[in-house]
C-alpha cells in the first residue's frame, strides 16, 4: 500500500479549518476541529494502529503495540488539532517556494504582505529548501498541523519498515491547545504512557524543557448607566474605567511587545462591555510563580486606584491557573530529555535545549503524571499570516521521531 508523504499530508491538513475560540464555553470550543479528527482516524487505522477512536470530547487516540519481545515502555506522541483563535484559519491556501534562494517572499501583493529576511534571519539559512507559507490572508497552520504531519510520517516509516524497533506507542491529538484547555478532558491514565513528547516546537533541533507559568486574569467592572442626556453627576462609565486601567499598565516593560527571553508579561487580550459593565481579560506569564503573583498584584493595585477615581464603581478580579513551568517536573526525569537529544544527534542535528515563551499541552501533562517535553516542528512565526516552515525541516522532525522510537525500544 502506498501511503501519502509528509508534504501531501501537511497540505491536506492545513486546508481544514480548525480554528479554536476563546469565547466559547463548549469543548471542543469549535466543532470544526472534529473535521480534522475525522480525517486522521482512518489514516491511523490504515497504518495498522489499534484502538483508534475519537472520544466524545474530540480527542484522537490510538495505540500501536511494540514489536519487541523484551519489556519496553509506552511513549505518547502528542500534537494538537486546533489553530490560533487570533488569526483566521478559513480558506488556507498554502504556497510552495521551491529552491529558496534567500530573497524576501511576497505572500500577498494586494495587501503588501512580505516575509522579509531582515525580520526573519533564519530564512537566510534555508537556501535550497522548499519554504511553505500561506497566501497572506490566513495563518498557515503549521502550529500544529506540522506536528501532526510529522507524527503521521514517522508512523508511516515504521509501518513501511516493520523491522524497525519501536516501543509501545500511544498517539494523542488534542483539541483546544491554543485556548489553554487541551488536556482538560483527558487523564494520564487514559493516555496510558509512561512518558510523552509534544511535537509543537519551532527551530530545527530544539528540545523545549521549560515553559512559562501561566494564569488568566479577568477584571469585571460595574458602572452606573443612565440616559446620557440626564447623566451629569450620575453616570459612571465602565468602559472609561477599563480604558483607564489599560492606560496605566507599564509601557516599556511587562508587555509582549517589549519583553523577550526570560522576561514575563501582562497582556490584555480582550475587552468587552458597555457603560454599565465592562470586562478585561489578561494573560499573565512568567517563568516563576513568584513573578506571576507579582504581576497579578500590580494589576490589582492599578485596578483599585482606577476604581477609586470613579465614585460608585465596583470591580471584581478573578484569577485562574492555566499551567505551570514543566521544568519543575522534567528535571526529575533526565532520561526523557537525554533520549530526545540522542535522537536529534542521530539525525545529524545539534540538539539545543530551549525555554518556551508560551506553553504546550505537555506543561499540564507533566503535572498530571506524564513527563512530556516539547520537540521542534521546524515552524516559525506561529499565530501569524507570516507563518512559514521548510519541508526539509519537517522531514528532519519525522526522522527524529523515528530515532526516538528506536531508542526507547532498546533493551
Amino acid at each position: 500500500m502506498k501511503y501519502p508523504d509528509i508534504l501531501e499530508r501537511f497540505l491536506s491538513y492545513v486546508k481544514i479549518d480548525t480554528q479554536s475560540s476563546d469565547a466559547s464555553e463548549t469543548f471542543p470550543s469549535t466543532a470544526k476541529q472534529k473535521d480534522l479528527a475525522a480525517r486522521l482516524k482512518p489514516e491511523l487505522e490504515a497504518l495498522g494502529l489499534q484502538d483508534v477512536q475519537i472520544t466524545p470530547w474530540g480527542y484522537v487516540l490510538a495505540t500501536w503495540p511494540t514489536n519487541q519481545k523484551h519489556k519496553v515502555p509506552a511513549i505518547a506522541l502528542i500534537a494538537h488539532l486546533d489553530t490560533s483563535p487570533d488569526v483566521s484559519g478559513t480558506g488556507v491556501e498554502p504556497k510552495l517556494h521551491a529552491n529558496y534562494q534567500g530573497q524576501d517572499l511576497v505572500l500577498s501583493a494586494s495587501d503588501n504582505l512580505v516575509l522579509k529576511t531582515e525580520e526573519n534571519p533564519l530564512l537566510r539559512q534555508m537556501t535550497g529548501k522548499t519554504i511553505i507559507t500561506a497566501s497572506g490572508n490566513t495563518l498557515l497552520g503549521a502550529d500544529d498541523k506540522a506536528g501532526i504531519a510529522e507524527i503521521m510520517d514517522a508512523l508511516t516509516y515504521l509501518a513501511e519498515h516493520p523491522e524497525t524497533p519501536r516501543p509501545n506507542i500511544k498517539v494523542v491529538f488534542t483539541p483546544d491547545e491554543e485556548t489553554g484547555r487541551g488536556v482538560e478532558h483527558i487523564t494520564a491514565f487514559e493516555i496510558g504512557a509512561q512518558f510523552g513528547y509534544t511535537v509543537d516546537g519551532e527551530h530545527l533541533g530544539e528540545i523545549e524543557d521549560e515553559t512559562f507559568c501561566a494564569d488568566s486574569l479577568e477584571i469585571i467592572i460595574s458602572g452606573i448607566n443612565v440616559h446620557p442626556g440626564m447623566a451629569k453627576g450620575k453616570m459612571v462609565n465602565a468602559l472609561k474605567i477599563a480604558a483607564r486601567i489599560i492606560e496605566k499598565l507599564p509601557k516599556n516593560t511587562l508587555a509582549p511587545e517589549t519583553t523577550e527571553k526570560r522576561e514575563g508579561y501582562v497582556h490584555p487580550h480582550q475587552i468587552s462591555g458597555n457603560v454599565e459593565t465592562a470586562t478585561i481579560k489578561f494573560l499573565i506569564r512568567d517563568f516563576t510563580v513568584k513573578g506571576l503573583k507579582k504581576s497579578e498584584k500590580l494589576i490589582q493595585k492599578i485596578t483599585a486606584k482606577a476604581i477609586a477615581q470613579f465614585p460608585g464603581a465596583k470591580s471584581e478580579i478573578k484569577v485562574s491557573e492555566s499551567y505551570r513551568n514543566m521544568k519543575v517536573i522534567l528535571d526529575k526525569y533526565p532520561d526523557v530529555l537525554a533520549k530526545a537529544e540522542q535522537a536529534v544527534a542521530m539525525a545529524g542535528l545539534k540538539a539545543e535545549r530551549a525555554s518556551i515563551r508560551g506553553g504546550t499541552d505537555g506543561a499540564r501533562l507533566c503535572f498530571m503524571g506524564l513527563p512530556t517535553p516539547n520537540l521542534f516542528t521546524g515552524g516559525h512565526n506561529f499565530h501569524s499570516k507570516q507563518e512559514w516552515i521548510a519541508l526539509e525541516d519537517m522531514r528532519k522532525a519525522s526522522e527524529v521521531l523515528v530515532n526516538l522510537m528506536k531508542i526507547w525500544a532498546a533493551e
